[in-house]
């Protein structure tokens, strides 16, 4: 992603790179020269980055994803003193896939079973993927239900009859994937199925870098890419 950021950055007149930071590299050496922070690294890495971009006043987007309750919590915390964007997805086309998901969700009602496929490359280490977790929160929310009460993560063994209630996420991991998400409502005799498919990390990194330009100047607060691009 740190490559994709770099590439993409040259054709936006806008940007200028002022500091690439990789594992061993100390960010507080470059952060003074910055407007905005782009932070794609490991879960454990992102509340220490949020607080120093709180210090220093700099804005903030995080693509980092498989955050712990307690870390979440501290980027919350670094929020409340500058704008961060924190999205599990930059892609204009899977936060299209939400909001899709979202309208379609109220429409079909609650007669529809749901289901969440997704897929990754064999080296991602969280699952399901963040974009997984934000459609099933999205079906959720719908719902009305409590996602950890709801959630079904595959299926094994005499598992009884599917509940009405549940909501089931599937994680499959292979080859050099870069993100495939399907979100699936499936009545008796009918079936309706909305899918993305990503084929290059560039449209997250065109997404990010966009997300970058949006939130210097933004008020202190937790945004997403939904408020990004107006969807909200």
């Amino acid at each position: 992603m740190g490559q994709a950021l770099l590439a993409g950055a040259i054709h936006e007149p806008d940007l200028t790179v002022t500091g690439a930071v990789d594992q061993g590299d100390d960010l507080s050496q470059v952060i003074p020269q910055a407007d905005v922070i782009i932070e794609f690294s490991f879960h454990e890495v992102t509340p220490a980055v949020a607080e120093l971009c709180a210090q220093h006043g700099r804005a903030l987007v995080i693509g980092t994803t498989g955050h712990t309750e307690s870390e979440k919590q501290l980027i919350r915390q670094a929020a409340t003193r500058i704008p961060i964007v924190w999205a599990s997805n930059y892609s204009t086309g899977v936060n299209t896939l939400f909001w899709l998901t979202r309208k379609a969700a109220e429409i079909l009602g609650p007669f529809f079973d749901l289901e969440v496929v997704e897929m990754h490359h064999r080296l991602k280490k969280d699952a399901p993927s963040g974009t997984a977790t934000t459609l099933l929160e999205i079906l959720a929310e719908v719902r009305q239900v409590q996602l950890s009460d709801a959630l079904r993560h595959g299926r094994h063994g005499i598992t009884g009859e599917r509940t009405a209630s549940e909501i089931g996420i599937h994680a499959l991991r292979g080859g050099d994937v870069v993100g495939d998400h399907t979100v699936i409502f499936a009545a008796n005799g009918e079936r309706v199925e909305l899918t993305h498919k990503a084929s290059s990390r560039d449209t997250f990194a065109l997404g990010a870098l966009r997300a970058a330009k949006w939130v210097v100047g933004q008020p202190p607060g937790i945004y997403s890419m939904q408020d990004v691009l107006g969807l909200r």
